[in-house]
C-alpha cells in the first residue's frame, strides 16, 4: 500500500484568493511542465527506438534475421500498448511528477541492459518490459495537458508537446546513427539509456501534480472556458472512474482508436524498416539514411505545432477537416519515397519532410488529442490508453507481418542479401489509406469538458 501512496495524487489544498498569485504560479508552472512534457519526453523517446538503428548490423552480423527482429520489435509494441492502456488509467488517479519519472528510469535501466546477451528470448523480454515503462509517458503527458491547459488553447499546447516524437526521433536516426558508426551497435542502446537516467531526475524536481493540488483552481475556471459538462444520472459531474467507463460507451472513440491503429501501422513501419529501406532499397549509407529520417522528423516538429494553431485558430478547434489536409499530405508524400525516381536525393529529401510534416499532424490528433476532446476530461489517461492499446497492437502486428513479408523477399545472391520491398511498401501505404477514411468519418464529433 506504501507504494500506492507514493505514486497516488496529492490532496487538494485550499485555495489561493490572491489573483496575481494564481496568475503567476499557473505560468510558472505551465512552463516548466511544457518543458518537461515535450523535451524530457522527447529525449526519454531515445529509449524506445535503439533497435530501429541497429537492424542491419544485427543481421550482417548474423545475431539475428529479419523475423527474428520482428519479433523482438513487436515485444516492445505490445508491452507499449497494454502498458499505455493501463498506465492511462492509473495516470488519471496519479501523481504525475513521480509517476512519469519513475517511467523513464525504469526505461533507461533497461536499456544499460541491452546487449549483453544475444538470446532472443532474453531480448523479447527485455524490450517488452522497455514498452511498458515506455507506456508512463504519453498518459503522463495527456492528463497534465487536460489539467493545465484549457479547452479552447489545447490543440497548440497538445501540438507543442507532441513534438517530443520528432525530437526523440531525431535524436535517435541522427544521434544514435552516429553512435553506433563509431562504437558499434550496443551504442543504440547505451547511449540513450546514459542520457535517460538525467532525464528522469531532471523531470522528478520539476514536474507538477495537478493544479488543486497547490492551492489553485481548475484551469477551466481560470480561464473561464468550459465545454460540456458531463453528469451522472443524479445531474450531478461524474467522477473519475465513472468519466473512465463512460469512454468505452462513445462510439466516436472506438471509430478514432481504429483509425490511428491504421496509421500507426504506417508511422512504425517507416520508424522501424525505413532505415533498412533507404540502405538496401536506395543504396544510402546508415548515417544518410537516418539523415534521412531526421529530416522528416524536424519537419514533424513543425508539423505537430502547426497542427494546434491551425485546428485551434482557423477552425475553431475542430479536429477533422485539418486531419483530412494531413492525411492527403502524408499519401502524398508516401507515393513519393515509395515509388519515386531513383538518384534524386533533393526530392526524396522533401518527400520525407513533407510526410513528417503531415504524420505528426496525424500522430498528435488521432494518437490523443481528439480523444481528449471528445472524451470527458476526467478520463483523459484513459481516453488515451483506449487509443494507445489499438494503436500500439496495430504497430506490434505490423512488426511482425513486415519482417515477415522481408524475410520472405529476401534473397541471398553470393554471398550478398538482395531484398524486394514491394509487398510491405503497399501493406504501409494502403494503412494510411483505411486510417484517413475512418478519421474523417468522424466530422461531427463533439466536445466534452
Amino acid at each position: 500500500m506504501n507504494v500506492f501512496r507514493f505514486f497516488a495524487t496529492g490532496t487538494e489544498k485550499p485555495q489561493i484568493q490572491d489573483k496575481e498569485k494564481i496568475d503567476r504560479m499557473y505560468r510558472h508552472n505551465r512552463l516548466a511542465i511544457m518543458l518537461c512534457i515535450s523535451v524530457g519526453y522527447g529525449i526519454a523517446y531515445t529509449c524506445r527506438l535503439g533497435l530501429s538503428v541497429v537492424k542491419k548490423p544485427l543481421i550482417d552480423n548474423n545475431i539475428f534475421s529479419a523475423e527474428q527482429l520482428g519479433v523482438i520489435g513487436s515485444a516492445l509494441l505490445y508491452g507499449y500498448a497494454v502498458g499505455k492502456l493501463v498506465n492511462g488509467f492509473l495516470a488519471d488517479h496519479a501523481n504525475i511528477r513521480r509517476f512519469f519519472s519513475f517511467g523513464v528510469l525504469m526505461s533507461a535501466l533497461i536499456n544499460l541492459s541491452m546487449g549483453r546477451t544475444e538470446h532472443l528470448w532474453m531480448w523479447s523480454l527485455l524490450w517488452g518490459l522497455n514498452g511498458w515503462f515506455q507506456g508512463f509517458g504519453a498518459p503522463s503527458g495527456v492528463v497534465s495537458l487536460s489539467h493545465w491547459f484549457s479547452n479552447r488553447e489545447r490543440g497548440r499546447f497538445y501540438g507543442l508537446w507532441s513534438t517530443g516524437h520528432s525530437i526523440g526521433e531525431g535524436l535517435t536516426f541522427v544521434g544514435s546513427a552516429t553512435l553506433v558508426s563509431l562504437f558499434g551497435w550496443r551504442y543504440g542502446f547505451w547511449g540513450p539509456g546514459m542520457v535517460c537516467i538525467a532525464v528522469a531526475v531532471v523531470v522528478y524536481f520539476f514536474m507538477r501534480d495537478r493544479p488543486q493540488t497547490l492551492g489553485l483552481p481548475s484551469v477551466a475556471d481560470w480561464k473561464n472556458d468550459h465545454g460540456i459538462v458531463v453528469l451522472d444520472a443524479k445531474g450531478k459531474p461524474v467522477k473519475t472512474a465513472q468519466a473512465q467507463k463512460m469512454i468505452l460507451k462513445l462510439p466516436s472513440i472506438w471509430v478514432l482508436a481504429l483509425a490511428s491503429a491504421m496509421m500507426y501501422m504506417t508511422r512504425y513501419a517507416i520508424n522501424g524498416w525505413g532505415i533498412l529501406y533507404l540502405q538496401e532499397a536506395r543504396g544510402f549509407s546508415l548515417v544518410k539514411a537516418g539523415s534521412m529520417l531526421g529530416i522528416s522528423t524536424t519537419a514533424g516538429i513543425a508539423g505537430a505545432v502547426a497542427y494546434g494553431f491551425i485546428s485551434d485558430k482557423l477552425f475553431r478547434a475542430r479536429r477533422p477537416p485539418v486531419n483530412l489536409i494531413c492525411g492527403i499530405l502524408e499519401i502524398s508524400a508516401l507515393v513519393i519515397i515509395f515509388f519515386g525516381p531513383q538518384g534524386h536525393t533533393w526530392l526524396m529529401s522533401l518527400a520525407f519532410a513533407f510526410y513528417g510534416f503531415s504524420l505528426n499532424g496525424l500522430v498528435a490528433a488521432l494518437g490523443g488529442l481528439f480523444a481528449v476532446d471528445i472524451a470527458p476530461k476526467k478520463a483523459a489517461g484513459a481516453a488515451m490508453g483506449f487509443i494507445g492499446i489499438f494503436s500500439y497492437v496495430a504497430a506490434a502486428i505490423q512488426e511482425r507481418i513486415s519482417g515477415g513479408l522481408i524475410e520472405s523477399g529476401t534473397t541471398l545472391v553470393e554471398g550478398v542479401r538482395h531484398y524486394d520491398f514491394s509487398v510491405p511498401i503497399l501493406f504501409w501505404v494502403g494503412s494510411s489509406v483505411v486510417s484517413i477514411i475512418l478519421a474523417t468519418s468522424l466530422w461531427w464529433a463533439r466536445v466534452r469538458d
